[in-house]
């Protein structure tokens, strides 16, 4: 039954739209008030800072105080945060107040996660997933218009940003939630992370330096190039719906063809859609939308399919482990990631910034062809399925690890199949099973990819 989850989904989206708002503020706001562009960027980097922490540290503050009353601190102090930004507007405190806001909201969303991981039945998981990930989309991306609407040079945009921490609590605190286990510390074994794939770290390395930039750097890229406020907002808002709507293709086609192929595919459309954001000028309003729908749509889905190559060489009991291993590599990336592109803007301008992402997105594509050459590809029938994720915490990953243990199972031959992938209902008719029993054609059909 989804029916009882219901309130900890709603929390999560208000968590989720209220720290998309404040993440896309920062960059807007500092600009504002003449804050050097390098701060803002390390601004950027003290969030992932904070988030990094979290993940390998709030679970023991979950256990030693429980569910319920981690919640209801963290998103007090989350709350607290925007509006001591409003009041004292110093880039060095915003600094500081950036590492807890990264704390905080990586934290709570353990806590959430945690909830959803213990009142979940493993036949309703990839639904759960499914409506948490459009959860995820439909309240980052709506939520970034509050800014125009609202104004990003008042203190009101802050204030929004913490009425949206405190409506979380409601329901939270008025659902009748039951007490789960503590969630355990992700262990942090590199170097078998490592040795089962190390394309999937590096990739994850990748991103974290080059999505972490974008989403918190990207605002500043706008700025520089000439677009007003709701510009940077829709060109935002684009990039993450571009994600979002070729991360399942994509993972369709990683499913048929192997993950590295479609890996090399991704980064190298990321790199293009760099290449042409590079060459953009003032004023070129709706070619910048083009780019940065482009840019999410081959530059976001990259995680999830190195997650995904990771899991079809790791054994079951190893899946964990994995994502503990490339949040880590994510967050190592996303600290320096930042700062970096800021620091490139302010000496070599706003056209420097793809430059400086197309330059990753080259890298990472030489470690694909080169790995490609070293280690053969999983067999299609033994790939795990297939499944889109969210950084948020590694609680995400144990939510999922039930689903992504599920391995491709020849259909049923001559049915209708009424399959739920994350949502998205399709009703197909599946071919007939060959009679030597290969069902490689049928796995990549019917089985394979959920749309969590």
């Amino acid at each position: 039954m989804i029916r009882p989850l219901v309130p900890l989904l709603l929390a999560a989206s208000i968590l989720l739209g209220g720290n998309g708002v404040l993440g896309t503020l920062i960059a807007l706001r500092g600009k504002l008030e003449g804050f050097d562009t390098a701060l803002v960027g390390l601004m950027g980097a003290c969030y992932y800072a904070g988030f990094f922490i979290a993940c390998f540290s709030a679970a023991r503050l979950i256990r030693s105080i429980g569910h319920v009353r981690a919640f209801a601190s963290l998103a007090a102090v989350g709350a607290i945060v925007p509006l001591f930004m409003a009041m004292a507007v110093n880039a060095w405190l915003w600094l500081a107040l950036r590492v807890v806001s990264g704390f905080c909201f990586s934290a709570l969303l353990m806590v959430i996660e945690s909830w959803l991981n213990e009142n979940s039945k493993n036949a309703d998981r990839g639904r759960v997933l499914g409506i948490y990930r459009m959860a995820d989309l439909l309240a980052v991306t709506g939520t970034q218009f509050l800014i125009p609407l609202v104004g990003a040079g008042g203190y009101q945009i802050f204030s929004v940003v913490s009425l949206m921490y405190c409506l979380s609590l409601l329901p939270v605190s008025l659902s009748n939630r039951t007490r789960p286990a503590a969630p355990d510390t992700p262990k942090l074994q590199l170097g078998m992370v490592w040795r089962i794939s190390p394309l999937a770290c590096l990739t994850a390395l990748a991103i974290g330096l080059t999505n972490s930039a974008f989403r918190l750097i990207g605002p500043l890229y706008g700025i520089e190039i000439g677009l007003d406020t709701r510009a940077v907002v829709i060109f935002m808002a684009l990039g993450i719906i571009g994600g979002a709507a070729l991360q399942y293709p994509l993972g369709a086609l990683s499913d048929r063809l192997g993950r590295r192929s479609v890996v090399l595919f991704s980064t190298l459309g990321a790199m293009l859609a760099a290449v042409f954001l590079a060459r953009q000028g003032v004023g070129a309003v709706w070619p910048v939308y083009a780019g940065g729908l482009l840019f999410g749509a081959f530059a976001l889905p990259l995680y999830s399919l190195a997650a995904a190559h990771a899991n079809d060489r790791a054994q079951p009991g190893q899946y964990v482990l994995v994502a503990a291993g490339l949040i880590f590599w994510f967050s190592s990336g996303a600290v320096i990631g930042p700062y970096a592109a800021a620091l490139v803007i302010q000496h070599f301008g706003a056209a420097a910034f793809f430059v400086y992402t197309c330059a990753v997105h080259g890298a990472l594509a030489l470690v694909v062809i080169v790995r490609s050459r070293r280690r053969a590809p999983v067999p299609a029938g033994q790939r795990a399925k297939f499944v889109g994720l969210l950084r948020t915490s590694p609680m995400f990953s144990r939510m999922a690890r039930h689903v992504i243990q599920v391995k491709r199972k020849p259909p049923e031959s001559g049915r209708h199949l009424l399959e739920l992938w994350g949502g998205w209902i399709q009703v197909r008719k599946t071919p007939p099973a060959s009679d030597d029993g290969d069902g490689d054609d049928g796995d990549d059909g019917a089985g394979g990819r959920g749309r969590p």
